[in-house]
């Protein structure tokens, strides 16, 4: 297990540190500003913090030396003349993603924001550059729509380890695209994926992948949280299977996690409904399957039971090795040694929580 937690909140961003068998608080920095995002790129231990100021907007910062001190680094900027539609000039809302650009490409780093462009670096954050390709594709300003926030939003960016150069994203409300060339082309891989708000139900593209991941150990499979349901595909996404509880609990929800050492097990947060948004009969409860998603076993151990509305946002749900934390809406910390069997609570006393990553 990795011993560090960094966590993106409504109040600023927060780190702990697993210290003798116990999770203490470390740092606290950009106290009570929004931290959409704390991110840190595993090749050189950068801490990466994307801020939302409700005055001063998007900003992004930096740390070399575990947040005791941040650099401010210059946000993503859409070019002069950009427009989300025709007469709709786009600025940078919201920083929804990070990703590093892995092994082969030691300074790269990505970015997904709203309103749906994804930005580019090419030198570790000093300069960022719009994907025109991605924001150009004939299927965006017609095809692509908000999910929860008015515009679409890129919160999803996998990068396949095996070759860097692969990439898929995840979009709400659009689906999901591939690119094999680092970004100069794409495709739209929303194949036996389906959406009930649609008015086309074998349209292009306006679906809405709540969060996409792949499997550590096989690249190839990728596993989403969906709007509608939960979908795995097993061949890079190509295909989607739906393995959603039509009447069961693990079906609507926001959060998806995959074990690093097998590419059939992974988590989800179940929530009630798109329309209440709360914890399902006001219990709290993670599911697990073992097998792919042809079963889901309830893990609750630990977890409140009653009087509970907390749900689990996007990115809020990680795993290292046997652990896992997630952090939910009404600032619960909670983390697991065994997979979900047990949980124990670190803090019940947070803001909402935005994002959750385990760091060495």
């Amino acid at each position: 297990m990795k011993k560090t937690l960094l966590l993106g909140t409504r109040k600023g961003f927060i780190s702990y540190q697993f210290k003798n068998g116990k999770w203490k608080n470390e740092n606290l920095s950009f106290e009570g500003v929004p931290v959409s995002i704390a991110y840190a790129d595993e090749r050189n231990g950068t801490w990466w913090a994307a801020l939302d100021h409700g005055h001063w907007g998007v900003k992004l910062h930096r740390s070399n030396v575990r947040g005791n001190t941040w650099e401010e680094m210059t946000a993503p900027a859409y070019p002069e003349g950009s427009e989300i539609k025709d007469g709709v000039p786009a600025t940078t809302r919201y920083i929804w993603a990070m990703a590093h650009g892995g092994k082969k490409f030691p300074s790269r780093i990505w970015l997904g924001t709203d309103p749906g462009g994804l930005f580019l670096s090419e030198d570790n954050g000093k300069n960022f550059q719009l994907v025109e390709s991605l924001w150009n594709h004939p299927t965006r300003k017609d095809g692509w729509f908000g999910g929860g926030r008015d515009q679409p939003g890129i919160h999803s960016i996998v990068v396949d380890s095996r070759n860097e150069n692969r990439i898929h994203i995840g979009i709400s409300c659009a689906g999901v695209f591939e690119t094999e060339d680092s970004g100069k082309s794409w495709h739209i891989r929303n194949k036996g994926m389906w959406a009930d708000f649609l008015p086309n139900p074998d349209a292009e593209t306006g679906y809405d992948p709540h969060i996409l991941v792949a499997a550590n150990s096989n690249p190839d499979i990728l596993w989403q949280q969906n709007h509608c349901s939960i979908f795995r595909s097993a061949d890079a996404a190509m295909n989607w299977e739906d393995i959603g509880q039509k009447e069961g609990t693990a079906r609507f929800g926001f959060a998806i996690a995959v074990a690093d050492d097998d590419p059939n097990q992974a988590w989800v947060a179940p929530a009630n409904s798109d329309m209440t948004r709360t914890a399902i009969k006001g219990a709290l409860c993670i599911c697990r399957t073992d097998d792919g998603g042809k079963t889901w076993k309830e893990q609750r151990n630990g977890l409140p039971q009653e009087n509970c509305f907390d749900i689990v946002y996007r990115h809020c749900l990680a795993n290292s090795g046997d652990a896992l934390a997630f952090g939910t809406t009404t600032g619960n910390l909670f983390f697991s040694p065994d997979r979900g069997e047990s949980w124990q609570t670190i803090n019940n006393y947070l803001p909402m929580i935005y994002s959750v990553q385990f760091v060495d």
